[in-house]
This record gives structure tokens, sequence and C-alpha cells, in this order.
């Protein structure tokens, strides 16, 4: 009789061992998943648009969106994704399109731009320019990371 008790004690600490495990796991990765902030791409400024969309054409990229009339191309090679932008900002930028694949294609699951926002904040990483209030829809957020990169956060749908 002794032994079956150590082994019913032993059976219940096995068991509330391996549910405690499954719990913490479960949780663990709850707060652990990670957002999904969308396609990348870094937006390059530049100082001749002819000049740098010819560079990057002669090293493998291709045009995927033209808009030269208006001062900027997207181009890619494969799923790498690149804007040079004329005029528009002085320095070089991150770029995520949550909601897009690297072809501008929505992705069925993705995190609304205010959810990353949020999630953001609430680690305390201050924006320099926030989504705004009680919108839907596209939206957009800055940042500066510590080393004083510029960030963009921008949904378009």
């Amino acid at each position: 009789m002794k032994s079956g008790i150590i082994i019913g004690i032993a059976i219940s600490f096995c068991f509330g061992f391996g549910m405690n495990s499954l719990l913490s796991t479960t949780e663990e990765k709850k707060n652990n998943e990670k957002l999904k902030l969308g396609n990348f791409s870094m937006s390059l400024s530049v100082k001749d648009l002819k000049v740098s969309q010819k560079f990057y054409e002669d090293i493998g990229f291709e045009v995927f969106a033209d808009h030269s009339k208006d001062n900027y191309v997207i181009l890619k090679n494969g799923k790498t994704v690149i804007g040079l932008f004329q005029g528009f900002f002085s320095n070089n930028i991150l770029t995520f399109n949550p909601g897009w694949d690297e072809n501008a294609k929505k992705v069925k699951k993705n995190d609304d731009i205010r959810i990353i926002e949020k999630h953001l904040l609430e680690k305390n990483i201050k924006l320099d320019s926030g989504v705004e209030e009680n919108s839907e829809g596209p939206g957009y957020f800055t940042l500066t990371d510590p080393d004083g990169n510029a960030i963009l956060f921008d949904q378009h749908f």
C-alpha cells in the first residue's frame, strides 16, 4: 500500500509538472508571438532619380512601379524591394507595409497598423508620429531607432 501511495504521488507530480509546462509554454508562445509587419523595403533619398534608377537597374533591379513623373520609382530584385525618392526626405528610411507582400498584394493574415502601434507604445517605444485616432483603413506612423534611423510603418488598405 505504501508503494501505491508513492506511485500515486509520483504520477500526480508528473501530471502536474507536465500540465504546468504545457500551460507555461502556451502562455510563453502567446506573449512572444511576433507582429506581422508586412513587406519590408528601403526608401532611399536620391539626388538624381534617373542616375540612381540606372545604377540599381545595372546591378539587377527592375522597375516594379514607375512613378518617375512624381519623382519616385519602386524597384525589385526577387523579393527585395527598394524605393528611390527624389526630393521627399533627407535621409534613407526603413519601410514596413503591414498587410502587403513584396508584390503589393494584400496578405490574408496581417496585423493592422493600429495593433502594431499599440504594441510599440506598450513597449514604451516613442513614436515620432502616430496613426490618426479612431481611424480605420490606411494609416501610417513613424519612429526613430536608437541610432537615428527613420522607420516608417505605412498601411495602404
